[in-house]
């Protein structure tokens, strides 16, 4: 089993607070680093698709909570069991008044903004934590990390043929099963949810264009955003937000999407190694996700991520925003020898960033003039956590 980065923090939120709700794609690893973490201590794991753990909640779920006050409870598919969190807000404080304050429940669950809008009752209780795919802190292989994604089933597959297979399963479970528990159930909405998703594979890191898409989908741009909002929601795809504050210029208003999975993006794409990858238009694209999303994993949840793009192309892939430090602006290149953009440049008739990066696949870090650095993704991650650390 591969040593999850997100552990440590998990173990402390727990001991800070009575809840912690972690979110996370289905299949990213959340079920095993919950055991892992049982096994360590006296833990109770309950799993809600399975109709026993249900019941054993369901039929009086206070007293049944409370009974297990001295052991750390794990549910798991909570979003199963809407009304859990109004209850779990007086087991919280039932069990405070007992001397038994924090460590009590380690929530699991997959799809993001339903569970923010249920959990609303235990504000003040509850920690929130996102459990992302493998990144490359997790695993030494890079490009098998972008090419196979960060799923630990497809990462860990045997060869790329199981890997790709794994992740054509994993597509398909998600639009018949998971796409209906949120009100899409019938055959013709999931063949263009399918199609959706591959389109958005194809035009990732671009600024969308919802009429476009519904124009070549045969659907309204309302279908199409509330779509997005359910890819969005299972934590499958990230809207990135344009910046907008005190522009010299016109800027574009329009978010950029981005599939958070490259190996999912690649399946959507049918690209089963990384010869055909970089065979592909897409490929500069999808390196450039793949490199959003092990940056934003290391970025504090408070900071604001956005990027930069003017009407007259000038562009940023990433400004990271923390409080009033000056943003950093981050470009991304998959080139081995990569240049300064015009958009760092640019940039500075907007506001100065404290610190401008270059982010590319090789392994040397240096200077590209300009107060520009040129490291590679590791080590921006790295820089990154030594700032927040």
């Amino acid at each position: 089993m591969i040593d999850r980065l997100l552990k440590k923090q998990i173990l402390t939120s727990l001991s800070d607070s009575p809840a912690v709700v972690l979110l996370g794609a289905r299949q990213v690893g959340k079920t095993t680093l919950a055991r892992a973490i049982a096994a360590e201590r006296d833990a109770m794991y309950l799993d809600l698709e399975l109709p026993e753990d249900l019941d054993k909640l369901q039929t009086d779920t206070l007293s049944y909570l409370q009974s297990h006050q001295h052991r750390l409870v794990i549910i798991d598919e909570i979003q199963h069991y809407p009304g859990l969190f109004k209850t779990l807000r007086g087991a919280i404080d039932m069990g405070r008044q007992q001397g038994h304050g924090n460590n009590r429940f380690l929530l699991l669950g997959s799809a993001s903004m339903a569970l923010m809008r249920q959990s609303e009752s235990l504000a003040g209780r509850v920690s929130y934590l996102q459990l992302q795919p493998l990144n490359v802190w997790e695993v030494d292989d890079l490009d098998k990390l972008w090419v196979r994604g960060g799923f630990p089933q497809s990462f860990l597959s045997l060869d790329e043929q199981q890997s790709f297979g794994w992740r054509n399963d994993f597509i398909t479970a998600y639009l018949n099963r998971d796409m209906q528990q949120l009100g899409i159930d019938s055959n013709t909405a999931t063949t263009t949810l399918r199609r959706l998703w591959t389109m958005l594979a194809h035009c990732q890191g671009s600024p969308l264009n919802v009429s476009t898409l519904a124009g070549s989908l045969g659907i309204k741009s309302l279908t199409v955003n509330r779509y997005i909002d359910i890819f969005e929601e299972l934590l499958l795809v990230r809207r990135l937000t344009p910046w907008s504050r005190n522009s010299k210029k016109r800027l574009v208003k329009s978010p950029k999407i981005y599939l958070r999975d490259s190996g999912i993006s690649h399946a959507l794409l049918r690209l089963t190694n990384k010869e055909m990858i970089l065979g592909h238009p897409i490929a500069g694209a999808s390196w450039e996700a793949f490199a959003i999303e092990n940056i934003l994993s290391q970025v504090p949840a408070w900071c604001e991520c956005c990027f930069y793009r003017t009407s007259g192309g000038a562009e940023v892939d990433l400004i990271i925003s923390c409080g009033v430090e000056a943003p950093w602006a981050i470009e991304i290149k998959r080139s081995l020898s990569p240049s300064r953009s015009r958009g760092l440049f640019t940039i500075g008739e907007d506001f100065v960033p404290e610190k401008k990066f270059v982010v590319y696949p090789g392994q040397e870090r240096y200077s590209l003039g300009r107060g520009i650095e040129a490291l590679s993704l590791r080590e921006m991650c790295q820089v990154i956590q030594d700032t927040h650390s």
